[in-house]
């Protein structure tokens, strides 16, 4: 089973430019209780490395582009999101990793849960732990 698991975000425009609405449970496989956007990432700068024991995340990135590794404990997949009509889904207990942010990208992800500092896995380690059980 592949860790990277995309949704398509349809495009809806015209000769004006175009629009991509986003919607809980609809176009979004969750409630979204939290929307946050990531930008004017430094050049050589990764972010992420993290793992979420009970939040899901879709990530848009909306300009740009950037990489990102995701990893269950057992396998690590990576996939370029570079389409604003492109969402990638993270499920918890994925541990995350970010790279090669594009000068112009800004990453937008929209989450299940509100901002909890305990529910972040910040050590490899731990995390391989928690997803051995």
């Amino acid at each position: 089973v592949s860790l990277i698991k995309t949704i398509s975000l349809k495009s809806l425009g015209d000769e004006r430019g175009s629009l991509v609405a986003l919607e809980g449970n609809k176009s979004v496989p969750f409630d979204i209780k939290r929307v946050y956007y990531i930008f004017a990432t430094k050049e050589g700068v990764s972010r992420g490395f993290h793992a979420h024991q009970n939040l899901k995340q879709v990530a848009v990135c909306v300009t740009g582009s950037c990489r990102f590794v995701l990893d269950n404990g057992k396998s690590r997949e990576e996939i370029i999101l570079d389409s604003a009509a492109t969402g990638l889904v993270i499920e918890d207990l994925t541990w995350r990793e970010m790279h090669d942010f594009s000068q112009d990208c800004v990453l937008l992800v929209l989450a299940s849960e509100h901002y909890d500092k305990a529910d972040y896995i910040r050590d490899y380690q731990k995390f391989l732990k928690a997803v051995v059980k």
